[in-house]
């Protein structure tokens, strides 16, 4: 077979994905050095397009990168003004005081943001320092040099036929080299997982843990606004077997980001993480805000949940692992977009100072040494036994055991119950059909609940049908033989856009798999959760999957 001949640019810093790390990391390198040629290759249509977070934003971050960012017209206005956390029963709920959580749960002096639209602001301010930005071009291939170091990207390849073969408008993209690579894809990116195994980069830490957020805009009823407001719950409909809670976030102009987060280590393969965040919304104390409102914008994604010792070695041959690619978010808190900024900076310190010394293509040691020693180590280590004590003494459990582990980090600096390991991934937490009670979910009215392809509808997602399934499954026949008669085929369940489904004839007989890639959203859950581990989430062409206005 020929091998396809490419165009190719080179730059000092190749950096993909223009999330809140590679943005940030982008900005830094320029502001130490205005020659720097720095290069962000986003795979969505426009930047923000695939972002979604929460989002209740902690400036430090920023505030380091950025400091006029107030100034400079930044889209972060609403301040927190009122903090709750409830836990509910299915009637009910209880509110937890204030002054019972540790400090560091606290969002006070926060802002609720869109982080879609802050990355669209920081993509100006990266472009102003002369930071090129090619938004739709999916990076498909990684490139390495002779020494075995990542030495670039391939970018922009289209027209590739459903069978594998060049269409006739078959474009092979480029080949973007860099002197460093960053690699800044979000939760399970599919670059960043070709890395971690290539270099054993995961050898020393603990398994990574995952959440599914889901999440929706709502605009309401003035009387049932309250700007500046953020809600948190847990508990019902979950209960107390199930990882993963709520947030409901007062923003301006009556509208509310409403969503809910299943750690995706549950057990039973009959659970639904899009049905439990519908079921919830039915809650008298969720449906009361909601009720006379209308839901504008739908999307979801994987939440990364592992914290400090699901961190894998960051550094490696020619490039660095930056934000969500290496598991930064602080679980408790539900943040990570602070911590994304921080790592993004701290990669650009150390491939600067490396470019300025002559060097490229070496592990940025300095680089990982920081991420675990300097804020952001900080900031993790606090928390760090929260995820695991959820999984083994679940939620309420967790939640007391967390709280007083984290009181007493927060005093003390240290954790009075050490390191605790998270044990199973999450995939192989997954139980067998046949051990658990299949979940009867009401259906949707329409009105406060609705049916995953409706809502995938306000997600605005569109794939082209001629190209080859960017969902990949190592085994075909998979599905249904090993994961039909053992889980169910949890697959129809746990994809939040309706992309899994189990075909049957007219009698029920000859069951068929069928994988609905066009509705993908790129949460990257199937990824993960799969029990077989028999999906690979792989990119499809640039500028396709969803086109999140808001999130």
């Amino acid at each position: 077979m020929a091998e396809i001949e490419r165009e190719s640019m080179e730059y000092d810093v190749v950096i993909v994905g223009a999330g809140p790390a590679g943005l940030s990391a982008a900005i830094c390198l320029k502001q130490i050095n205005a020659d720097l040629n720095v290069v962000v290759l986003e795979k969505g249509s426009e930047v923000g397009a695939h972002i979604l977070s929460g989002a209740v934003l902690d400036t430090c971050g920023l505030d380091r990168l950025i400091p006029d960012w107030a100034a400079r017209g930044a889209p972060i206005k609403t301040k927190v003004k009122k903090d709750k956390f409830l836990i509910l029963g299915q009637g009910g709920g209880i509110r937890i005081p204030n002054f019972l959580m540790p400090p560091l749960m606290s969002n006070h002096g926060k802002y609720i943001v869109s982080m879609a639209n802050v990355c669209r602001w920081m993509a100006e301010q990266a472009e102003e320092l002369g930071v090129e930005i090619f938004p739709g071009m999916a990076c498909s291939e990684l490139v390495y040099g002779e020494n075995g170091e990542l030495k670039g990207v391939v970018a922009g390849e289209f027209g590739i036929e459903p069978d594998g073969t060049k269409g006739a408008g078959y474009e092979p993209g480029m080949v973007l080299y860099g002197k460093y690579v960053f690699l800044s894809e979000g939760v399970r990116g599919s670059l960043s997982k070709q890395v971690i195994a290539k270099y054993n980069l995961d050898a020393e830490c603990d398994v990574p843990k995952f959440g599914l957020g889901i999440k929706e805009i709502w605009e309401v009823s003035p009387e049932n606004h309250r700007e500046g407001e953020v809600t948190h719950t847990m508990g019902w409909p979950l209960g107390w077997k199930n990882g993963g809670g709520s947030f409901m976030y007062h923003l301006e102009n009556n509208q509310i980001y409403v969503g809910y987060i299943v750690d995706l280590n549950y057990k039973n393969p009959h659970l639904s993480p899009y049905n439990e965040f519908q079921r919830w919304k039915h809650h008298p104390m969720i449906s009361e805000t909601l009720k006379g409102g209308k839901r504008v914008a739908y999307g979801a994604r994987a939440v990364t949940k592992g914290g400090f010792q699901s961190i894998p070695q960051s550094a490696f041959p020619g490039g660095a692992l930056l934000g969500c690619s290496a598991g930064l978010v602080n679980l408790p808190r539900i943040k990570g977009n602070h911590n994304a900024m921080l790592s993004g900076i701290a990669a650009a310190d150390a491939a600067a100072a490396a470019i300025a010394a002559g060097r490229s293509g070496d592990a940025l040691a300095d680089y990982d040494k920081e991420l675990r020693s300097g804020p952001i180590s900080k900031d993790l280590k606090r928390v760090k036994n929260v995820a695991p004590l959820n999984s083994k003494f679940g939620p309420l459990g967790g939640l007391t055991l967390g709280a007083l582990d984290m009181w007493i980090a927060n005093i003390f600096g240290v954790n009075i119950l050490g390191t605790l390991k998270h044990g199973k991934s999450d995939a192989a937490s997954t139980g067998k059909a046949d051990e658990y009670p299949i979940i009867e979910y009401p259906r949707p009215d329409g009105k406060l609940s609705f049916d995953r392809l409706t809502n995938l509808s306000f997600s605005a997602t569109n794939h082209a049908e001629e190209q080859p399934c960017h969902l990949v499954l190592a085994d075909p026949s998979v599905p249904i033989n090993v994961n039909l008669p053992l889980y169910a085929e949890p697959a129809q369940r746990y994809c939040p856009a309706g992309v899994y489904e189990i075909l049957r004839d007219e009698d029920g007989g000859n069951p068929r798999f069928q994988i609905n890639a066009q509705n993908c959203v790129h949460c990257k859950t199937c990824d993960i959760k799969d029990p077989s581990q028999n999906i690979t989430w792989v990119t499809p062409q640039g500028g396709e999957g969803p086109n999140y206005p808001n999130m």
